[in-house]
């Protein structure tokens, strides 16, 4: 007897296991059915190694049109996004159809980067039909932190109208006698740059803070000569560093850029710039201050880094730079990219590396497509 009822209580266990496994099954493939494929790596599973190093350039063209050599450029070099000058720029009309041009040739259907340098006052494209904004000493002065936020939304509304999708501002620099900064008081800059990151935040429009990690105290023009920045790391923390530190924090780190400068800061590296600084790079922007955003370089042809040019593009790659900018000669523009290229290829740099790169490009430009 007692055998019958344990047999029984067997057949039933079986069963309700059973029925459990098939529920967990149909779970699990509800689950299965409703994960969706990352679209950064589906995009990232189709592009070649010679697309993705162009993803990682910024260039800047001549002409205020589509041309043989622009059209070259974009086929044979994949770049990921073109910076405009007043050379490139005639009348909102012109801008506006030239962007259309080059959106229209982009490489494997992602819309490039469109950039300019838009801080207002005296760094300011097209003056003449382009409405150009207080300098942020202007801004910074009034000690009404609101129309940082103001004058970066209407910014950004403008550029918008005429194609740019990126802005190089606002400069988070601190600097009491440089009208591109907002105030020589790390605190106000902070304060200032928030609200101006708010701004384009509003509209949501790309933005760039610069010239990490700060060349307010600079000497000596960096598109001149290479110089150093002596202070010791307690000492940035509390003023160069903060406005970096605050808004990387506090914001979306995939929706703006940082844009490494060309000084040397001796506490944290003595021996490189900061656009080659594996030290400053990763070990202080990626690690310390947690930034996982897209990371650009200043313009590459600059006087401080003229030593570096022939394999500088390299060694702000290893340093931890996703995107190269080379903004006037195409031979240089050519040669930074045949150079990491050609680095991959002997296996000085990892594809794996160079995945983590456009990975972030990637999810930043998608933002461009929601």
């Amino acid at each position: 007897m007692k055998l019958k009822y344990f047999s029984v209580a067997a057949i039933f266990l079986i069963v309700v296991l059973t029925c459990g496994c098939f529920a967990n099954a149909e779970n699990s493939a509800d689950k299965t059915a409703q994960i969706k494929p990352d679209p950064v790596e589906e995009i990232l599973k189709t592009m070649t190694l010679e697309e993705k190093i162009g993803q990682m350039m910024i260039v800047g063209v001549h002409g205020k049109a589509i041309n043989t050599d622009i059209r070259f450029l974009l086929d044979n070099y994949h770049f990921g996004g073109i910076i405009f000058f007043d050379r490139n720029m005639e009348s909102k009309s012109q801008v506006k159809s030239f962007v259309e041009e080059l959106q229209a040739n982009a490489h494997q259907k992602l819309p490039l980067f469109i950039a300019l340098d838009e801080e207002g006052g005296r760094v300011a494209r097209m003056k003449h039909d382009l409405q150009v904004m207080p300098s942020q000493q202007e801004i910074g002065s009034t000690g009404d932190v609101s129309l940082a936020r103001n004058y970066a939304s209407q910014t950004a509304r403008n550029l918008r109208e005429i194609g740019v999708n990126l802005n190089f501002a606002p400069v988070a620099d601190i600097a009491a006698t440089d009208t591109r900064s907002f105030s020589g008081d790390a605190n106000i800059v902070t304060d200032f740059v928030l609200s101006a990151a708010k701004g384009y935040e509003d509209e949501k429009f790309f933005y760039t803070l610069k010239h990490f990690p700060g060349i307010g105290k600079s000497k000596v023009d960096p598109h001149k000569a290479l110089s150093n920045i002596d202070d010791d790391k307690a000492t940035l923390e509390a003023t160069d560093f903060l406005p970096f530190k605050k808004v990387i924090a506090a914001k979306d780190n995939s929706k703006f850029m940082v844009m490494v400068g060309h000084l040397r800061y001796t506490a944290v590296d003595a021996e490189n710039p900061a656009t080659i600084s594996p030290a400053i790079i990763t070990g202080l922007l990626r690690d310390e201050m947690k930034f996982d955003g897209v990371v650009v370089t200043d313009d590459l042809q600059m006087g401080a880094v003229d030593g570096y040019n022939e394999n500088i593009g390299v060694k702000a790659i290893k340093a931890g730079v996703d995107i190269a900018l080379v903004c006037h000669e195409y031979e240089i523009q050519e040669k930074v990219y045949s150079s990491i290229l050609d680095a991959v290829k002997r296996g000085e740099i990892s594809e794996s590396r160079i995945d983590e790169s456009v990975r972030r490009i990637l999810k930043m430009k998608l933002n461009l497509q929601n």
